[in-house]
């Protein structure tokens, strides 16, 4: 099992962030928080090249071998603890957790909000109301305080909303969502706030697509 992987960013985007460690690089799939906090703010390109740990966590089946990455063991656990829950895979739990951070994952589960979990898109309230009864006992339970994690930080402007659209755009493709739908969602948040950042973006169009 893979703890930690550590090494140089070699690639960034909203869903995917590529370490290469002892001349390997790693394919590591990352929730929109995640993206977020290894940045630092909207700019992924000042972000590679510079070293970053994820946590990760295994998924291996017969036609499939995934990797997922959290800056924190709490993120993990809470990650980890979702896919116990029948229906929600790896990628529906990162689209949860791209939603909504792991503190308001947390609290949303705990208190029972069967409509902040239905606002995700693609997400129904049987499933949302089977996460929280499954989980509603346990999710407390997690440490979500930072752990040691590397955090990238970059103190440049605001980048193009061009380049924020495009990174947007690819990120709902990868989570399922027909490009053309999510060019539309994305150019419509961008017309009503063109400063947004490219995790504001995504997590509105997450609730419009």
């Amino acid at each position: 099992m893979i703890e930690y992987i550590y090494g140089e960013l070699s690639e960034l985007s909203p869903t995917l962030a590529v370490i290469e460690a002892g001349g390997v690089g790693y394919a590591i799939n990352i929730a929109l928080t995640t993206f977020t906090q290894i940045s630092g703010k909207e700019r992924s390109s000042s972000a590679v090249g510079q070293p970053c740990r994820l946590y990760c966590t295994e998924i291996i089946r017969e036609d499939t071998h995934e990797l997922y990455g959290f800056p924190t063991k709490g993120e993990r656990a809470l990650f980890e603890m979702m896919m116990t829950v029948s229906g929600i895979g790896g990628n529906t739990a990162r689209l949860i957790m791209s939603a909504y951070s792991a503190a308001d994952i947390r609290q949303i589960i705990a208190t029972g909000n069967v409509k902040a979990l239905s606002a995700i898109k693609g997400f129904g309230p049987k499933t949302a109301q089977r996460l929280i009864v499954d989980l509603k006992d346990k999710v407390l339970k997690i440490d979500l305080g930072v752990e040691g994690a590397t955090m990238l930080f970059d103190e440049e402007s605001a980048q193009a909303d061009s380049e924020v659209k495009t990174e947007a755009v690819s990120a709902l493709t990868m989570l399922g969502f027909a490009a053309a739908a999510s060019s539309k969602a994305v150019d419509k948040i961008l017309t009503q706030n063109p400063q947004a950042t490219v995790e504001a973006v995504i997590r509105q169009a997450l609730k419009l697509l």
